[in-house]
């Protein structure tokens, strides 16, 4: 089941399973009876297990979120033994918390102010939702070590989360799942834009905060590309992203669950928001995964074009590894024949 919040309600409700356009049980799309048909149209999601086990990933779209014009999009990668558990509590609970935690801030102090990656100045309602997503992440983490009979010393999740109010863009984020923007170029081409950043122990601000709570930032010999966090005096766990949720070993070694928070403002030439794990990630580029998007047969099959594009790179690329899970959420800003676009070539 999926929950969202009707402001005005104020009530928390699952959703049935009639109500879902897409009734898998790790990726669920919610849409509010009062979003247009129009709209319910432009979104997708999709998550496919690997060959590793249990399928760790959980995602969630939620058209309708509180209000007709915003809508929220998350993807949640659990590791460890219990990863699948804690990515579908934050899946089914994080949602809720950020805007319940919005409705009760009144005031934004000015020095919160911040501008995004291209200079541009947010609207208040932007440092609304961002104090609102700091709380709510840490509330969400005190909630999942408060889960009874629920191991979470060494599983934990991932989370990208992405608000759209409107034409503001507020992007969460929480590990090494990515959020991607499609967009035309002047030139008429389509492009990629990152939005977010992999918050991986290779990076040197995340690597110093770690070490710094004597955390260990290490690659293992057979993996020499990929860092990973270790505790002071064991060879153990050896997480390789730099904040998530759970992961309680190493909080006191500089894991955080405080999400980066990051603004953009959309305008015309913006086509779709893509949030993917890092199973999609590893094996397709940025560009890769717009056009992509973009080519598939609609735009309700947007994030299933993307996840089998990935299965089918695993298979090519690491025919003799076990495959990740793969996930995606697509939410497009426009029809697309509203547009004519030169796509990347595949």
């Amino acid at each position: 089941m999926g929950i969202c919040i009707s402001i005005a309600s104020s009530e928390i409700h699952e959703v049935p399973e009639n109500g879902h356009e897409n009734v898998q049980e790790n990726a669920i799309l919610v849409e509010e009876s009062f979003v247009s048909n129009e709209a319910k149209r432009l979104a997708s999601v999709y998550s496919n297990q690997g060959n590793k086990g249990l399928n760790q990933d959980a995602a969630v779209l939620c058209q309708g979120y509180g209000m007709e014009d915003i809508a929220f999009c998350g993807v949640f990668d659990g590791h460890g033994k219990n990863g699948h558990i804690v990515s579908k509590i934050v899946r089914n609970r994080l949602t809720s918390l950020i805007l319940s935690q919005k409705n009760t801030i009144t005031k934004i102090k000015s020095d919160k102010k911040m501008k995004n990656r291209d200079g541009e100045e947010p609207s208040n309602e932007f440092y609304k939702w961002q104090e609102a997503c700091v709380s709510a992440f840490k509330v969400m983490d005190k909630e999942i070590k408060l889960q009874e009979n629920l191991d979470c010393s060494s599983s934990g999740t991932t989370a990208v989360a992405v608000i759209k109010q409107g034409e503001d863009l507020v992007i969460a984020n929480l590990g090494d799942s990515r959020a991607v923007l499609g967009t035309v170029s002047d030139e008429g081409e389509l492009k990629a834009v990152q939005l977010t950043t992999d918050l991986k122990p290779n990076l040197p601000s995340e690597a110093e905060r770690i070490r710094k709570f004597n955390g260990r930032v290490l690659a293992l010999k057979e993996e020499p590309h990929i860092q990973r966090v270790w505790l002071p005096n064991e060879n153990s766990p050896g997480l390789a992203m730099s904040r998530a949720f759970g992961d309680f070993v190493l909080k006191n070694h500089g894991i955080i669950a405080i999400p980066e928070i990051s603004y953009r403002r959309l305008t015309s030439n913006d086509l779709f928001i893509l949030l993917a794990c890092d199973g999609v990630m590893d094996v397709l580029s940025n560009n890769q995964v717009t056009s992509i998007v973009w080519k598939a047969e609609s735009e309700q099959e947007a994030a299933r074009a993307v996840v089998e594009a990935a299965n089918a790179a695993w298979k090519k690329k690491f025919p003799s590894s076990k495959m990740d899970d793969c996930t995606a959420v697509c939410l497009f800003l426009q029809k697309r024949q509203q547009h004519r676009v030169m796509s990347f070539e595949t």
